[in-house]
């Protein structure tokens, strides 16, 4: 068994992370924070047929009631009508304001979860089970939860920190393929962005982690699980610091929107838009352009995009205006002087303009798959 204990250190809302193997059916952070309360498991169809029964055992024996509530899978049901079913399904039960939400899923399911428990009777506590690489490193630490508007990613959401997270890595064994590189995305995000070490060690390692290798993969969730904790307790509602930390997504989340949520996993998005990211660092701030490459291939080595959607300069502004860390409309722009280093503010029209020309090439396939087919999408990692 791999067990490691990580603190995220927020004062009163402080909580741990706990990294590992075998965690799911046998730990005590979670059934501490259980015992006699009224528990909500929220899945999804896809992640609750392997896991629920497992964590719903677990949950039976210490809580008071415990009530499951299967949520559609995908980003595309991260909105108002998929969050009601929370809401009716902890309505029907009588839920009151003691209840505990525990989200086991990825990203989607828990910014969802934590987005209802915000709300629910005006706040109630919850608890992450990260059921996908990209939500171990990423969606689960941090408290940002929240919904899509068709505007744009994550527009209506709130900070609410949850009680725990718990990161089983066993989970990832049922983990596709496409969905391990969309998580990787975040891991390069961490080197790229904050320690360059870590970049060495995480181009070292790739083959193994897209193996599925424990060992390595438990070393790169902890760490990158310590850079984000860190951001966070320095700046837990993005008043600046935390910025950083959307390298590549204001480029990605413009991809999203535009081809529709869904088409592209997140990690495929920010995977291209931290190239473009990287361009732009070279025409603003001079990253070395044999980094910025080395960047590219990484991020190809893992089965991610390299090139953006082919779209018009104004397409692009269009999206990135509506985007959260736009003021009035001007977008800002995570950039890296050098790898493993971050800077953010806004950069002028004819850097971008020279930007989007460079790495938004690629072209609409045939088959009605949108924007898809110049990067692996093999269903099944290899076990």
């Amino acid at each position: 068994m791999i067990t490691t204990t990580l603190n995220l250190d927020l004062g009163e809302r402080s909580y741990p992370i706990e990294v590992g193997t075998g965690l799911l059916g046998q730990s005590e952070t979670l059934l501490h924070r259980v015992a006699g309360r009224q528990v909500a498991i929220v899945t999804n169809s896809v992640v609750g047929p392997h896991y629920a029964s497992v964590l719903e055992r677990q949950i039976d024996a210490a809580a008071a009631q415990r009530i499951t509530v299967v949520l559609p899978d995908g980003e595309a049901a991260k909105g108002w009508e998929t969050l009601d079913r929370i809401f009716t399904a902890l309505l029907e039960a009588r839920f009151d304001r003691s209840a505990l939400i525990v989200a086991l899923g990825g990203g989607v399911v828990g910014d969802m979860a934590g987005f209802a428990a915000a709300i629910y009777q005006r706040g109630i506590d919850w608890f992450q089970i990260p059921t996908t690489l990209l939500a171990m490193v990423d969606s689960s630490v941090g408290g940002k939860t929240g919904i899509n508007h068709p505007a744009g990613k994550n527009m209506l959401g709130a900070f609410h920190q949850p009680l725990g997270v718990l990161a089983d890595l066993d989970v990832l064994a049922t983990l596709p393929a496409r969905e391990l590189s969309a998580g990787l995305a975040e891991v390069i995000k961490h080197g790229a962005i904050a320690d360059a070490q870590y970049l060495d060690a995480i181009e070292r390692d790739l083959p193994k982690l897209r193996a599925g290798d424990w060992s390595a993969m438990a070393a790169v969730v902890s760490r990158s699980c310590e850079i984000k904790a860190a951001v966070v307790a320095a700046d837990e509602r993005e008043g600046g610091l935390r910025a950083i930390l959307n390298f590549g997504h204001t480029f990605g989340h413009a991809i999203e929107a535009e081809l529709g949520y869904g088409v592209w996993l997140h990690g495929e998005a920010v995977g291209a838009g931290m190239v473009m990211a990287a361009e732009l660092s070279c025409r603003v701030d001079g990253l070395d352009r044999a980094h910025a490459q080395r960047l590219r291939a990484l991020i190809a080595a893992a089965g991610l995009p390299v090139e953006a959607p082919a779209w018009p300069l104004e397409t692009w502004l269009a999206r990135m205006s509506s985007d959260k860390k736009a003021q009035a409309g001007n977008p800002k722009f995570v950039r890296i002087p050098r790898l493993g280093e971050a800077v953010v503010g806004r950069v002028s029209s004819d850097d971008l303009a020279a930007t989007v020309a460079a790495t938004a090439t690629l072209l609409q396939l045939p088959g009605g798959l949108g924007y898809i087919g110049s990067f692996p999408h093999p269903q099944t990692r290899p076990q």
